[in-house]
């Protein structure tokens, strides 16, 4: 069996067991309670854990479910999901756009369409690879979590059907009158993720901790950058050239199995 990515010359620790995980985010979108590990294991979720993207896929549930104005909401959608792929995204202005129906839509109505959303939309969108490569982190006794711009109340329930107990996300605010369609700072997009991250591992006792982080996206460079494991997983043309050039590990979660592929090249 494949060992784990690793930074040269640093062993893994040995296995321990498997840690039990008492926290079902569907219903407590907002709750983390990570373990005492020292070794911390970063999956991005979407086109990484997932084969698709969580955040536009919400988008077009929305306008699927008539709860946005169809048309013209997927093509801004669209619009959006584009410019992140390409490296132009404004992160503000996307999430002015993206949280607005969370202001505006009941929020028992959201609920309900969530639920179906992972049901319908995520579960059959799980990476072929993804539960079996997150559970050989659990048998090492890693920390694990995923770290994603996608906005929790999206992503809360995703994190608990992939069994991951600590999510770092972009945090919608809320007042007492509920959603307000703002993020609090900053999003967890780009350096933002880099600084969420720092702040998640300050508030849990985390500095210092060797670090695994698993991306597609060359959005994820700042993070990707820091770690002491880079993993570039079904990564997009940029990523792929510059793990290449760097010497980062590269695999594949689109096929079944205990072990990731590792990818040519």
């Amino acid at each position: 069996m494949k060992r784990l990515p690793q930074a040269p010359g640093t062993p893994l620790k040995p296995a321990v067991e498997r840690c039990k995980i008492a926290i079902d985010v569907s219903t407590q979108p907002y709750l983390e309670r990570p373990h005492m590990a020292r070794t911390l294991a970063l999956f991005d979720l979407d086109n990484t854990l997932l084969t698709d993207d969580s955040d536009y896929l919400w988008g077009r549930c929305l306008a699927d479910a008539g709860l946005v104005d169809g048309d013209a909401y997927e093509a801004e959608n669209a619009r959006y999901y584009e410019l992140y792929k390409a490296g132009g995204l404004d992160i503000h202005e996307f999430l002015a756009f993206a949280l607005r129906p969370l202001r505006d839509l009941p929020l028992a109505r959201l609920l309900e369409l969530r639920d179906r959303f992972v049901a319908e939309w995520i579960a059959p969108r799980v990476a072929p690879g993804a539960r079996p490569f997150i559970d050989r982190h659990r048998r090492e006794g890693h920390q694990l979590a995923i770290i994603t711009a996608t906005n929790r109340f999206v992503t809360g329930p995703i994190a608990g059907l992939l069994g991951v107990p600590a999510l770092i996300a972009t945090e919608p605010e809320r007042d007492a009158g509920g959603f307000t369609g703002r993020a609090l700072d900053p999003p967890c997009f780009r350096a933002g993720k880099v600084a969420c991250l720092a702040r998640w591992q300050t508030r849990y006792g985390y500095e210092g901790a060797y670090r695994y982080f698993y991306s597609d996206s060359h959005n994820d460079l700042p993070l990707l950058e820091q770690v002491d494991v880079p993993v570039a997983v079904d990564a997009d043309p940029e990523l792929a050239a510059i793990a290449a050039t760097r010497g980062w590990t590269r695999i594949s979660l689109r096929s079944a199995g205990d072990c990731a592929r590792a990818e040519d090249g």
